[in-house]
């Protein structure tokens, strides 16, 4: 669900902000050049990043000045006025001492304002952080201006394609749905107009002088081997903040929501509150869901390997729309397949269902299993009893066949789905014989 839109006014300026949760300490996200608080809800992957950032917090998001819903400028504007637009939220939503949780280009106006208002500001968390863009003596690795222009100018070249994912997120580069949600970030964002003015004023602002002033206890958090934003960074605000924890991440991902994104939201947890709790449950009741095209070794023969890629892309696009419209966690691609969970049975079968008659475009079949039991949480990924019976069923389908358990069908009494009686079957590795249901629409 996407939590209501509401304003701010600062000046003549309205800000658009949300306030998800109602944990004990208010977090603030204060995000990069990039957002649009409404849109970044359709992407499961972020909505879980600030629904379990929301967990133990009063999570506020607001889009920038410029950016997404709130007002465009029409010239250069400071980081002060940005200031004076956080303090509007600040007021709107009754926060007096907040957490600052800031990212890339939105750290410099984080740290200016915990300097400039420290009563305002309980601590601050600034992921891939920087105090200035361009290098400068003494902070020589983000290259010249020049190298910084030509970079920018093939950011406006393919301006609203997504492309940048294979900068920011080079382990999901080949995610054709992630560039398409992407692309859509940036156009609803900013227009390549809009971008310009906040590129000049990111490119001018430099506030490593400020850093000493900062009094509130920091976090600091970078992935070693980011490709978008070197963490050089992030060790130079390290040496010279006052009062830092420094975390030091594996990985190359700079989208702070792929790759261990638990592992920071872990950190958060525990620098805010001093304590954390687990993301889900060590174990947890959930519907697994296993689907596969159908004679999927053939259509790739048939096809060849260019034309099976492509058919597996829009695959892969089709099942993480259906996924995302029925609340289900895609937890790992098996090639031809997915396996997902969901919270709720009912959901999973129409899910199936949808994506079963959603993929018959592509010209294949596609077949699903589903079982609902207790699973084991195993970081990204799922384990236990329950995750073998559901790949077992499914392996029992038939083409543009929906295959539930027993366990699913009397969960769902009452949804108006209806149930074709597939008899008893042993499954391997399991005790007992197993009753098997086919849904249908």
């Amino acid at each position: 669900m996407v939590p209501e839109t509401r304003y701010a006014r600062a000046g003549d300026v309205h800000i658009a902000y949300q306030v998800v949760g109602d944990g004990p300490v208010d977090v603030v996200y204060v995000p990069p050049q990039l957002q649009q608080v409404e849109h970044l809800w359709t992407e499961p992957r972020v909505a879980a990043f600030f629904e379990r950032l929301a967990r133990f917090s009063r999570l506020v998001l607001f889009d920038r000045r410029g950016t997404g819903l709130s007002d465009p400028i029409a010239a250069r504007t400071t980081l002060e006025d940005q200031m004076e637009d956080l303090d509007a939220v600040l007021d709107a939503v009754g926060s007096e001492r907040p957490a600052l949780f800031a990212q890339a280009e939105g750290s410099p106006m984080a740290m200016l304002y915990a300097a400039t208002h420290p009563e305002r500001v309980r601590a601050l968390v600034l992921y891939a952080g920087m105090a200035r863009v361009t290098a400068a003596p003494g902070y020589e690795w983000p290259g010249a201006p020049a190298e910084r222009e030509a970079r920018i100018a093939d950011i406006f070249a393919h301006w609203g394609g997504g492309e940048r994912v294979a900068l920011i997120a080079p382990s999901h580069a080949d995610d054709a749905a992630l560039r398409r949600w992407f692309g859509k970030l940036e156009r609803l964002s900013a227009s390549p107009g809009a971008l310009r003015l906040l590129f000049d004023i990111a490119g001018e602002t430099d506030v490593r002088e400020v850093l000493p002033s900062i009094r509130a206890p920091t976090l600091l958090l970078h992935r070693r081997d980011d490709l978008a934003i070197d963490v050089r960074h992030s060790r130079y605000l390290a040496a010279h903040l006052p009062d830092a924890r420094y975390v030091e991440l594996p990985g190359r991902d700079n989208l702070v929501v792929v790759g261990d994104s638990e592992r920071i939201l872990v950190e958060v947890e525990r620098f805010l509150t001093g304590t954390h709790t687990p993301p889900e449950a060590d174990r947890v009741l959930a519907t697994v869901m296993f689907t596969d095209i159908v004679g999927s070794t053939e259509t790739a023969a048939r096809l060849g390997d260019r034309a099976w890629r492509e058919l597996l892309a829009r695959h892969d696009e089709l099942s993480r729309a259906q996924l995302a419209r029925f609340r289900g966690r895609a937890v790992k691609s098996l090639g031809d397949g997915w396996l997902a969970t969901f919270d709720g049975p009912a959901r999973a079968i129409r899910c199936a269902l949808e994506l079963r008659d959603a993929v018959r475009e592509l010209g294949v079949e596609l077949r699903a299993g589903l079982h609902t039991g207790e699973c084991e949480a195993m970081g990204d990924d799922v384990g236990g009893l329950a995750v073998h019976i559901g790949a077992r069923v499914g392996a029992l389908a038939a083409p543009r066949e929906v295959l539930v358990s027993n366990t699913v069908k009397d969960l769902v009494v009452g949804s108006g789905i209806d149930f074709a009686d597939r008899g008893e079957h042993a499954l391997k590795g399991v005790p007992g014989t197993w009753r098997l249901w086919a849904a249908r629409s």
